[in-house]
């Protein structure tokens, strides 16, 4: 039973990403008072007004955010890079912007603290992206705080990846297509996120309603781009191979998020199913976006 008594004030780190922000927004339909971290407070001007405060700061210098978490009741971490450009590594900021994040509420007694990690993380301790995450996670589960880590299947976002083959005429897909995702739409996962800080759960893996083969996926992508059904077959050992050339020869900022998609494309990733965005209505939603651009 929630207590709607005790206003609680949760604060979002990360507001500013694609996750992030779907959780201020969602804080905001539910009233709850809402502090944001962001770096560059001119991306957030849409919900601006509505927030109880803006942190302007870097996660990862911990003195820029010493002092900003004393009311708040629970700390909400998006924090990391997956496609961020500029010198930082995951240790750097999945673990690193983390732990300081983690350290300040230890110091201004957050009660609860709830991190986004991956998937099946545990298992793959071994991918340079998940290592940093999985490393934070070890942390927060010692830290004597009250926490809930959640673990969402592959994003509405990541699914562009197959839209970007199909508008160009071929979906590449690896083996026959045959294993399974259900990625989840960031306005759902927002909403799981919100609902964490009343859980007891210390662990919530989910995924969108719809479980796709891949096959089905890069199908959908080609149907709402309006081009014909070429999806070419990949094999393993090229999947494999290009691991390797990139691990050998790039940096970790550069192959971990390659080689994180590449892996995962080799197995099943079913989590439990939630929320009512449906994969095929955003694909024809960023076609119809693309179409107004151009």
């Amino acid at each position: 039973m929630q207590h709607n008594e005790i206003k609680k004030t949760i604060l979002v780190a990360g507001a500013t990403g694609y996750l992030g922000n779907y959780i201020a927004k969602e804080l905001i339909s539910r009233n709850m008072d809402t502090k944001i971290i962001v770096r560059k407070p001119g991306k957030i001007i849409d919900i601006a007004s509505k927030l109880t405060g803006i942190i302007q700061a870097e996660v990862t210098r911990p003195e820029t955010i010493r002092g900003h978490f004393h009311g708040v009741d629970t700390v909400i971490s998006t924090v990391g890079i997956t496609r961020q450009k500029d010198g930082l590594t995951y240790m750097d900021v999945d673990y690193g912007a983390n732990m300081n994040l983690l350290d300040e509420a230890k110091r201004a007694g957050v009660k609860k603290f709830i991190y986004v990690s991956v998937i099946n993380g545990q298992l793959h301790r071994n991918l340079k992206l998940v290592e940093a995450k999985e490393a934070f996670v070890d942390q927060l589960k010692v830290s004597g705080l009250d926490y809930t880590i959640i673990r969402p299947n592959g994003f509405f976002s990541d699914m562009r990846d197959f839209l970007k083959m199909a508008e160009k005429g071929s979906v590449y897909i690896f083996g026959k297509g045959k294993k399974k995702i259900n990625p989840i739409h960031g306005a759902d996962l927002a909403q799981v996120c919100v609902d964490a800080i009343n859980s007891n759960k210390k662990e919530i893996a989910v995924g969108g309603p719809d479980i796709l083969t891949h096959y089905e996926v890069a199908e959908m992508a080609l149907l709402a781009s309006g081009k014909p059904i070429n999806i070419i077959h990949l094999p393993h050992w090229l999947r494999k191979s290009i691991i390797w050339i990139m691990r050998t020869f790039t940096s970790s900022k550069t192959y971990g998020p390659i080689e994180f998609f590449l892996t995962l494309m080799a197995e099943d990733a079913i989590a439990p199913r939630y929320g009512s965005h449906r994969l095929s209505h955003f694909f024809q939603n960023e076609m119809d976006t693309l179409k107004k651009r151009t």
